[in-house]
């Protein structure tokens, strides 16, 4: 006979568990700085419908749980100050408390790899880690993660600390370098949180509204993806065809026999094959695979791997799409639709696109294989032929599902999460991986800022855009540039918001390295234009070129933000001033020069509508002011 337990007994057992201790939402803890000044929203969980107290400094607020769990709660704005502890209790008293936590202000630095590119790795990296000593400057990194709906935790543990050696080493160098000169000059605690993520495209970045107001067929393309991968695999895959086709009139997924082919040399980056002809190829290759499988296998359901791929692949087999991935570390993994694989020959075919680094697989060649459902797979490492596709192409497309350029994937992972607290703004670095795919740019900028600003509950958040730094083999003529394209829609977008600011690196780079580390100018620079636009300060943020019109002879661009005058350096003329008429191929350099705010450019007297300065994926730059300032790259008409 079961023993029952007493009444007592089962009403303790129930009330243990209906009141689990409350807790703080990992972004309020230990060392946490909160925006001074705004009402401070407090979350986190406790037991269902459970009334809590939550206190900070010398303020108080209730508020009952939800049936889910989770509470919100705003607390009274407070001035800067601290250390405060931070504590929520419960009616039974079990309560959960963040001490240490600071008043002040709390930027957001996000974007892609330069932002995310680390203070050890900097210019003289290993004084800037040992030197990094603030007890009232406080980081948080958010970790990686990319979600197919908005996330209301994060991908992994999160902690604040102290500015320290330790705690900066791998912390985002622009951004620890702009909250550490503000922290000089504003004289209050700053909080600094870094989100970025390399190699990501802005659309990954904007919430889901924004989403799927620029995101077109691709939001319900998404939407098909969660319900179907295999579906929404082959819709994409007929795409990248179409994409695949406006370029070239062969069709190597229905028949390969247009392609030159050669023996692969062996699964391992081409980079290393051995042939001086693929010792620092960047570009776009054909690889193809052509085994057999009994009419056993060939029933049974199995997943294709093929390891690692440096950086895009599209892959068919049997001439149907089956997955397009994109990633220097991420292994490839396509489970195949029933029916797909059929007794006898059977072909894979692969096109491989690298734009920077190493290309191709990573190997080993035992990675590479046909694993089949309950056990057993067939080895695919030997025997792969390779094909080299037209340079010039372009970068092909991607899908939203892309966890780097996938539509809202990181937002829904990585800012989503924060929820709605509170920041004095926002320092955005992203841009070069929408330099192949330039198009719109403006626009999602615009949509992507609205977003954060939704959420965070500020509709006048300043946000300070970095123009992306020069990268590249210099231009010798006139052409055209996809990062000019997006420094572009940068001005454009920061001109037309009077709470964004545009931060010029065109100076700062490294024509032989994406990711040039002087990161400190770049805070420098940051800092500035912070003062500038969220504290009020009479700082100077650089020239700005505004209007163009004809005067006699010349043709004069205007600045604004001039401080003294414009100079041109080492020469008495401006380097990297183009006249235009209406195409592209009607661009040509001119002659220019500096006088006081003003560039004058000598009219040659051919067809001119606009101007064009700095337009190249590295120009060469001299011009700057007397603070001294570059002003970064423009295209304006001809008034």
């Amino acid at each position: 006979m079961r023993r029952l337990l007493p009444a007592a007994a089962l009403a303790a057992l129930f009330a243990g568990a209906a009141h689990a201790a409350p807790v703080l939402d990992p972004l309020f803890s230990d060392h946490a700085v909160l925006q001074r000044e705004r009402a401070i929203v407090v979350w986190g969980e406790a037991a269902p419908r459970e009334l809590l107290t939550v206190s900070l400094g010398g303020a108080s607020r209730s508020v009952t749980a939800g049936g889910d769990g989770r509470w919100r709660v705003e607390l009274p704005a407070m001035p800067a100050g601290g250390p405060y502890d931070l504590t929520v209790v419960g009616t039974k008293g079990a309560s959960a408390r963040a001490q240490d936590v600071l008043v002040g202000d709390v930027w957001l630095c996000s974007g892609q790899s330069n932002m995310e590119f680390p203070v050890g790795r900097a210019l003289n990296g290993e004084a800037e880690v040992a030197g990094a000593s603030d007890a009232h400057l406080r980081i948080l990194t958010v970790p990686k993660k990319t979600a197919a709906a908005p996330a209301a935790g994060f991908g992994g543990p999160i902690s604040w600390a102290p500015a320290s050696p330790h705690a900066v080493r791998d912390f985002s160098a622009a951004c620890y370098f702009m909250v550490r000169e503000l922290r000089a000059s504003e004289k209050v605690p700053i909080g600094a949180i870094a989100a970025s993520w390399g190699g990501t495209a802005i659309r990954s970045w904007m919430d889901e509204a924004a989403g799927r107001a620029v995101g077109g067929e691709d939001a319900a393309l998404l939407d098909l993806y969660r319900r179907d991968p295999a579906a929404a695999n082959l819709r994409f895959g007929e795409r990248w065809q179409a994409w695949w086709r406006a370029r070239s009139p062969l069709e190597p997924w229905r028949d390969p026999a247009g392609l030159a082919w050669k023996p692969m040399p062996r699964i391992g980056y081409w980079e290393g094959w051995g042939d001086p002809a693929f010792a620092a190829f960047n570009g776009m290759m054909w690889a193809r695979k052509t085994f057999t499988l009994s009419r056993e296998e060939a029933a049974r359901l199995a997943t294709l791997s093929l390891g690692v791929v440096d950086e895009i692949e599209q892959t068919w087999v049997n001439g149907v799409p089956v997955g397009n991935t994109f990633g220097w570390d991420v292994a490839r993994d396509y489970p195949l639709p029933r029916g797909l694989l059929r007794e006898g020959e059977n072909v894979i075919l692969v096109n491989l696109y690298d734009a920077y680094g190493a290309g191709g697989f990573q190997g080993p060649a035992e990675v590479l294989k046909l694993g089949f459902a309950g056990g057993g797979a067939r080895a695919l490492g030997e025997g792969w032929e390779y094909a080299v596709a037209p340079s010039g192409l372009g970068e092909p497309p991607r899908p939203p599902w892309d966890a780097a350029a996938g539509l809202s994937l990181i937002h829904n992972g990585m800012i989503a999460p924060l929820g709605p607290f509170g920041f004095r703004g926002v320092a955005w670095y992203q841009g070069e991986t929408d330099g192949g795919m330039p198009a719109g740019y403006a626009e999602k900028l615009r949509a992507m800022m609205a977003g954060w600003r939704r959420q965070f509950g500020a509709p006048e958040l300043p946000f300070l855009i970095v123009s992306l730094a020069n990268f590249g083999p210099p231009a010798l003529v006139p052409r055209a540039s996809g990062w000019a394209e997006i420094r572009e829609a940068q001005r454009q977008v920061t001109m037309g918001d009077e709470h964004a600011g545009l931060v010029v690196a065109i100076d700062l780079g490294d024509r032989l390295d994406i990711h040039p580390a002087n990161k400190q100018e770049v805070g420098r620079r940051l800092a500035r234009a912070a003062r500038a636009l969220a504290y009020g300060a009479q700082e100077p943020a650089g020239p700005e070129a505004v209007r163009v019109r004809r005067t006699g002879g010349e043709i004069a661009v205007e600045f604004a933000g001039v401080t003294g005058a414009l100079r041109s350096w080492s020469g008495s003329s401006v380097v990297g001033v183009e006249l235009c008429g209406t195409t592209q191929e009607s661009c040509r350099y001119a002659l220019a020069v500096a006088q006081g705010g003003r560039l004058l450019v000598a009219d040659d007297g051919k067809p001119a509508t606009r101007v064009r300065y700095a337009w190249a994926d590295s120009p060469v730059v001299n011009l700057y002011d007397e603070a001294p300032l570059p002003p970064g790259p423009f295209e304006l008409p001809i008034e």
